[in-house]
């Protein structure tokens, strides 16, 4: 059986060498957006810290937009990968539906902390680009029902008299509750303010009650709250 806890982002291989530079022009754009925001990482940056050219970066993309497009279309291809993976339904056999979700809510606010700057510049973008939201759209979709087929699977749990609609209100919840809090701090100088942990924790107990499933007799600390 898989480990439950080994949840990984999975990243493609690494393909033949005709692409090192492609990926390298990417990697360091990654990393500027991350530390700057889309915005403010220039082509220029990119490429010195690509360890690249600028005509390197033009012989592969039209513009920076046509960049952005090709940030997304390979965080798609790593987060489908990590959705499978992630989701296996032989990884959660026999598993109850509280320890499910806590360990997946806790490995998406992970995800969203980790690689914030790149999904909140795609976030933004969705914003003003239909063709790129309509994209997004699609992988939410995907991610959303392979996560519900997933928690599904412990049907017997759930109290609430619509588990599938329950589920889906459930998923929405949480990810615009990690999107504002981790994206944007919405709440970050408010009474409000959570750490990761926290943020987790506090999520996966909203979800757990929503959808009916009884609170443990005995219920262990949980682990983003000092004991």
């Amino acid at each position: 059986m898989i480990a439950q806890t080994d949840l990984r982002w999975i990243r493609e291989p690494r393909q033949a060498r005709s692409r090192e530079t492609l990926d390298r022009i990417l990697d360091a754009a990654e990393t500027l957006v991350a530390e700057k925001g889309f915005e403010d990482a220039t082509i220029a940056e990119i490429v010195r810290r690509g360890e690249s050219s600028v005509g390197a970066f033009y012989a592969r993309f039209r513009d920076k937009e046509g960049l952005l497009y090709a940030l997304y279309e390979r965080y798609l291809e790593q987060a489908t990968a990590t959705a499978d993976d992630a989701l296996d339904p032989e990884r959660w056999h026999g598993t109850d539906l509280r320890a499910l979700l806590q360990a997946v809510v806790r490995f998406l606010v992970v995800i969203y902390r980790d690689r914030g700057g790149m999904i909140r510049a795609f976030v933004v973008r969705n914003h003003s680009d239909p063709e790129f939201r309509a994209r997004q759209e699609r992988l939410s979709h995907y991610v959303s029902e392979k996560l519900a087929a997933a928690l599904l699977t412990q049907r017997d749990e759930i109290t609430h008299p619509d588990p599938d609609k329950a589920i889906a209100f459930g998923l929405s919840m949480v990810f615009s509750s990690i999107e504002s809090h981790v994206l944007f701090g919405e709440t970050r100088s408010s009474t409000l303010a959570l750490r990761d942990d926290d943020l987790a924790a506090e999520l996966t107990r909203a979800y757990l009650a929503y959808l009916g499933v009884p609170a443990p007799k005995n219920p262990e600390p949980d682990e983003g709250t000092p004991s």
